[in-house]
C-alpha cells in the first residue's frame, strides 16, 4: 500500500512538471516507487525525504 501511495505522488509531480499529464507519470512513479521498495528501509526513508521536501517546498512558496 505504501508503494501505491508513493508511486503516485511521484506520478503527479512528473505530470504537473511536463504539463501534459498521462501515461508518462504513471510509468515513472511506478518504476520509481518499485525502486524505492526494494531498496528497503534506506529506499523508503529517501522517498518520504523526497515527498516531505516537496510538501515544504510548495508550502513555502504559497506563504510568499
Amino acid at each position: 500500500m505504501l508503494r501505491s501511495v508513493i508511486g503516485a505522488l511521484v506520478g503527479r509531480e512528473i505530470d504537473r512538471r511536463d504539463g501534459r499529464g498521462g501515461f508518462k507519470g504513471a510509468v515513472l512513479g511506478t518504476l520509481a516507487a518499485r525502486a524505492a521498495t526494494r531498496m528497503g528501509p534506506l529506499g523508503m526513508l529517501l522517498g518520504g525525504a523526497y515527498v516531505a521536501k516537496k510538501a515544504h517546498d510548495r508550502r513555502r512558496g504559497s506563504r510568499i
